[in-house]
């Protein structure tokens, strides 16, 4: 009984956590976002372009938001018109693990999906 209850806890815990996370990094785009820029720090366009699929109105919000957690840094470059870099930051960066997990897992899927199609 008392294990149960130790379960239960645990299993609450671990849910919570899990929701807190997904509140910060779900949808379809963040963790895209955030793969991208733990490589290099790159300019709006540049996202835009490797993060495929995306409109730009959703990458302006998805990018607010990750700044707004603390994900990501912004920053305006002393240059000709206005330009705008952004760069993971250090809190960011743990991250990066996971976004490698989550690649690792979506090979493995497909690899298994295929296999399964040619059966």
């Amino acid at each position: 009984m008392e294990q149960d209850e130790t379960i239960q806890n645990e299993c609450g815990k671990t849910i919570m956590a899990i929701n807190d996370t997904m509140d910060i990094l779900g949808g379809k785009w963040k963790i895209s976002i955030i793969a991208c820029l733990c490589y290099s720090s790159m300019r709006y366009s540049e996202i835009l372009k490797k993060v495929r699929g995306i409109s730009g109105k959703v990458l302006s919000r998805e990018l607010k938001e990750l700044e707004i957690n603390g994900l990501i840094i912004r920053k305006v470059l002393n240059e000709g018109p206005i330009a705008v870099e952004y760069s993971i930051s250090d809190y960011g960066k743990s991250l990066k693990e996971l976004t490698l997990t989550i690649a690792d897992w979506g090979l493995n899927h497909r690899q298994f999906v295929i296999k399964g199609m040619a059966k």
